[in-house]
């Protein structure tokens, strides 16, 4: 199982992106599909959460900007980014909780992450 990231570049501030987290390999089931973040020297911190039923959950820091949503056929997440900050600039992380296998061999559920991609918004 691999989860492979894009969408990250350089914004203004103010400006909008949108991220893409594919999930590829031999899965029977994706569980949560979340988005974290990390600047370098800081601890990686939550974004964003989206649920099997499409509940979702947010830091308080991207409420009302950021919009985490998911494509469950194509195994997708995506996180659109709007009134970019520059305080919003770190390596994008996406995480989900990924049973391999099939239905007749499920594996256990696990974490796996992403590579990051990297979002820089310039003041």
């Amino acid at each position: 199982v691999q989860l492979v990231e894009s969408g990250g570049g350089l914004v203004q501030s103010g400006g909008s992106l949108r991220l893409s987290c594919v999930v590829f390999g031999n899965i029977f089931d994706i569980n949560s599909m979340d988005w974290y973040r990390q600047i370098p020297g800081k601890e990686r911190e939550f974004v964003a959460q989206i649920g099997r039923g499409g509940i979702t959950n947010y830091a308080d820091s991207v409420k009302d900007r950021f919009t985490i949503s998911r494509d469950y056929a194509k195994n997708t997440a995506y996180l659109e980014m709007n009134s970019l900050k520059a305080e919003d600039t770190a390596v994008y992380y996406c995480h989900a909780k990924v049973a391999a296998g099939t239905i007749e061999n499920p594996q256990n559920t696990v974490d796996e992450w992403g590579q990051g991609t990297l979002v820089t918004v310039s003041s």
